[in-house]
């Protein structure tokens, strides 16, 4: 049984931290890199990158967005509750090596999954220009610690409610103008949308540009076949050939739609969810 020994609940409630005791995880576990966790016995097993990881305390962080059944039944656990499994590190580590100036860009929780990289890039000495946005500055998370691994921090609010009116994609076009071919790696993660034009912007300045495509993981081991995504013609599963890969080469029309199959199928059992509450709630 895996403690959570800390709980913050963020950005308007619906994005939750969870720091957990799971020490053989954190000792191995390297930037990228995710786990898949089951809440309880009947519960379904998700993907989760961690957002840091401890090995002195032998604790990993997760960030999650309450989205549906098992994110809602995740977030009703407290601090000295257990989670009953967790499973990793799993997943391609992000391959980081010293090469120069690096821009790293995300997009809501996507920042959860940049941050081990965007530090990973920072301690191998490279100058890290990092960007990160969100709809209002409510919905921002990460700001400190995204800073501190940073040479350069720029914060985006598509309603202007804090740092740049507007995308990080104009940000990203301003340091990429700016710069010119300084740059030498760009990593985008977030919602499809921001990482499909982010890699339009990078694309334009021939900028090597990395995605992380976590979003649409199933079962995370290969098994269930639902990640599948076309990249550079060929299919792959973001599961075990990923989830990073050559943002230039992705098929980000292909991955939108994979990404609402299931849509009606976790509407019903949200809803089944919040009826059981409801009943309990008022049984009490």
């Amino acid at each position: 049984m895996y403690k959570i020994l800390a709980k913050r609940v963020l950005a308007q409630g619906t994005v939750v931290e969870n720091e957990i005791e799971a020490p053989r995880i954190a000792a191995k576990a390297k930037p990228g890199q995710f786990v898949i966790l089951r809440v309880n016995e009947t519960g379904e097993r998700i993907p989760l990158t961690m957002a840091d990881t401890d090995p002195n305390r032998g604790t990993i962080t997760i960030i999650y967005q309450v989205v549906g059944k098992t994110t809602a039944l995740l977030k009703s656990l407290e601090v000295m509750d257990a989670i009953m499994d967790i499973a990793g590190p799993l997943g391609t580590p992000t391959p980081i090596e010293k090469k120069g100036t690096v821009i790293c860009v995300g997009g809501g929780t996507g920042v959860a999954v940049l941050h081990p990289i965007t530090r990973g890039f920072h301690q191998a000495g490279n100058k890290v220009i990092s960007i990160i946005g969100a709809r209002t500055k409510d919905l921002l998370i990460m700001e400190d610690k995204m800073k501190k691994a940073s040479d350069e921090f720029y914060v985006c609010t598509d309603d202007g409610s804090y740092g740049h009116h507007g995308f990080v994609t104009d940000v990203l076009r301003e340091q990429l103008t700016k710069l010119g071919s300084e740059v030498k790696e760009a990593v985008c993660i977030g919602p499809v949308p921001m990482m499909k034009f982010c890699s339009k912007v990078t694309e334009e300045y021939g900028v090597p540009t990395m995605v992380s495509l976590n979003a649409i993981m199933v079962d995370g081991t290969g098994m269930c076949g639902c990640c599948r995504v076309q990249v550079g013609g060929e299919t792959k599963f973001a599961c075990v050939d990923g989830p990073e890969f050559d943002a230039h080469k992705v098929d980000f029309e292909g991955l939108s739609k994979r990404l609402t199959a299931y849509v009606p199928q976790e509407r019903q059992a949200m809803d089944r969810y919040e009826q059981k509450c409801a009943c309990e709630t008022k049984g009490k």
